[in-house]
């Protein structure tokens, strides 16, 4: 909220708090998600409890990937709001979406050193590398529409082809003659992908659209989110109709690749920014130490550290090998364990220094301004 100082901040300009907020309600989810997924039991993975679970588990990527696009906007609009050209901010977002693209070999050669796997896992395509290369498509696409207009039918354009264009690309034979470790970045390849960029780059895409109509010049931020609010349903009840229709395509799978199924998340994420608005409005909402906003705020941290620990060697007796109520549990304790070394990083030096800094940037950013830098 505008204006909004949260305690323990020093009184420093606030960031958008409730992004970080929802933020670290996608931690939780992507922690539940990757639990179940590697700890639960085959015999228990039929329990429609489960499937319904992994449901739920399938929001935690969106919600990152649709904030990374609203970061993305709302840094490069406090950055031209300063002073910038629309080059300079539209460079600084292009570099941190190399950033993030570089941070995905990265955490791939953690991985392989930890637990192996050869070059093929280290190609292996996940939600960092297709993050980096939407957020740098764009920053490219927000720098050439120049306009409010323009940028907004140039992101929903490009969110609509990623979904639409899913389908044909997963079965079309005109990518054949890609290396195996390019394809992987268009449709599934096995053992060498988890996201693609069709569909998954739409979020992005769509969260960029949703942080220029926050983001607004004299626009008040609860009317906006109210509005957002309504055209989330809307957007989400309109394509679970649309999914009992006839599909158009001939080769389509509703939870994989169906523009129907990625409409209906991408609606409900929509509302969940204004709901998380909302409830930082709350005295506990208001509250800088909350537990999942602090979780939010190091959501990179933790996703870092933790699917090393759910996937890898170090968890290797645990694999298929727990009761549901067992994952739950176990994924429970995870959390409390990761919110401790959460709490422990910012009690350190490095965790220190790395607070600092974003208070400096986020001053920076808001001098005398009640227009708060992104999430």
């Amino acid at each position: 909220m505008p204006g909004r100082k949260p305690e323990g901040d020093g009184g420093t300009p606030d960031r958008r708090a409730y992004l970080d907020w929802l933020r670290g309600i996608g931690v939780l989810i992507m922690i539940e998600a990757h639990t179940l997924d590697s700890w639960t039991r085959l015999a228990d993975r039929d329990r429609p409890s489960y499937q319904w679970a992994i449901v739920l588990g399938g929001f935690g990527a969106p919600i990152f990937l649709f904030l990374a696009g609203m970061a993305l906007v709302l840094g490069a609009n406090a950055r031209r709001r300063r002073g910038m050209s629309d080059l300079e901010a539209s460079q600084r977002a292009a570099r941190r979406a190399w950033q993030v693209f570089g941070l995905a070999f990265l955490f791939r050669l953690q991985s392989l050193i930890i637990s192996g796997g050869g070059m093929r896992a280290f190609l292996k395509v996940d939600i960092l590398n297709v993050m980096g290369l939407s957020m740098l498509l764009a920053a490219w696409l927000w720098r050439i529409g120049r306009t409010t207009p323009v940028r907004v039918v140039l992101l929903v354009a490009v969110t609509v082809l990623a979904t639409m264009l899913t389908p044909p690309i997963r079965v079309t034979s005109w990518l054949d003659w890609l290396p195996d470790a390019i394809e992987a970045y268009l449709r599934p390849s096995p053992g060498r992908t988890t996201f693609t960029v069709f569909p998954w780059a739409g979020f992005v895409f769509g969260g960029a659209v949703t942080a220029i109509w926050i983001d607004r010049d004299g626009a008040g931020e609860s009317v906006s989110n109210a509005v957002l609010l309504a055209a989330g349903l809307v957007m989400a009840a309109c394509a679970y109709a649309a999914s009992f229709l006839p599909p158009i395509y001939a080769v389509t799978s509703y939870w994989t690749s169906s523009p129907t199924f990625f409409f209906v998340r991408l609606g409900i994420i929509s509302t969940l920014v204004p709901l998380a608005y909302w409830w930082s409005g709350t005295a506990v909402g208001r509250s800088g130490r909350s537990p999942i906003r602090q979780m939010g705020l190091e959501s990179l941290f933790v996703y870092w550290i933790h699917v090393e620990m759910v996937y890898g060697v170090l968890s290797l007796p645990l694999h298929r090998s727990l009761t549901f109520g067992q994952a739950w549990a176990a994924m429970a304790a995870l959390s409390l364990l990761l919110y401790g070394l959460v709490q422990l990083k910012q009690r350190t030096r490095w965790g220190r220094a790395g607070e600092k800094s974003t208070k400096f940037a986020l001053d920076r950013a808001n001098p005398a301004s009640n227009r708060p830098q992104s999430g």
